[in-house]
């Protein structure tokens, strides 16, 4: 089966050569020449490998890493960073990139580098999908937590990479009363109080994306002074 690679990179001549020479290799390719695109793409669509370049119009390969790893998408990422940038290579694999390579790069080692992050793969999502269910259903709701996709009465819900994130903390955690603190450090990474309305406004947004009945919702419930419960 041909693998699926995402290649998020503004330089419009390395898309077409890196491109070209993926699908000449045998490789499906789905290019995306912004960070914005990119995050939308990775959270939308299934993908083997992602390939992130760090310095990206709208949002940062940094940003979009950090924000997949916080949705739980668990795709391996191939950072592309400037050469002699040691800080970067060390920030983007804290952040949860699988490796790097730096520009300019020689294609042969790009190449190896890429099938040795597709061997491995498998093997983490078999160890993922052995501690944990990837789909669930709540009535009309399903979320496959593999694909990253969320469908309603069989459509599609566009959420982004927080908001999946969020709904996924909470279908792991059925009936438990969740604060917004524990949220918010599970979720967002803060420690701090400070945010608390963010948690709010996502779980507005979850609603009014999810719930028949928003004003009056039956999945994500409210608990008075405390936070929210999750009804499956």
């Amino acid at each position: 089966m041909k693998e699926n690679i995402l290649f998020v990179e503004d330089e419009e001549e390395l898309c077409l050569t890196l491109g070209d020479r993926l699908r000449s290799e045998g490789y499906i390719v789905e290019i995306a020449a912004d960070g914005r695109s990119g995050l939308e793409k990775a959270t939308t669509l299934p993908f083997d490998l992602i390939i992130l370049d760090v310095m990206l119009p709208y949002q940062s390969g940094f940003d979009i890493c950090t924000d997949l790893r916080r949705a739980g998408l668990a795709t391996p990422i191939l950072f592309l960073t400037a050469r002699g940038q040691t800080a970067e290579k060390i920030v983007g694999l804290k952040l949860g990139a699988d490796d790097y390579v730096t520009k300019p790069f020689d294609t042969f080692e790009l190449m190896a580098r890429i099938e040795a992050l597709l061997r491995r793969a498998p093997n983490k999502q078999e160890t993922a999908q052995a501690r944990a269910p990837v789909l669930y259903q709540i009535g009309a709701v399903v979320i496959d937590i593999r694909r990253s996709l969320v469908t309603r009465h069989d459509e599609p819900v566009k959420l982004t990479a927080r908001e999946f994130g969020l709904l996924r903390y909470f279908v792991e955690h059925p009936g438990v009363v969740l604060t917004r603190d524990e949220l918010l450090q599970e979720v967002w990474g803060h420690r701090s109080g400070m945010f608390t309305r963010t948690v709010d406004m996502h779980v507005a947004s979850l609603r009014q994306k999810l719930e028949p009945f928003p004003k009056n919702p039956e999945m994500i419930v409210t608990v008075p002074g405390i936070g929210y419960r999750f009804m499956d």
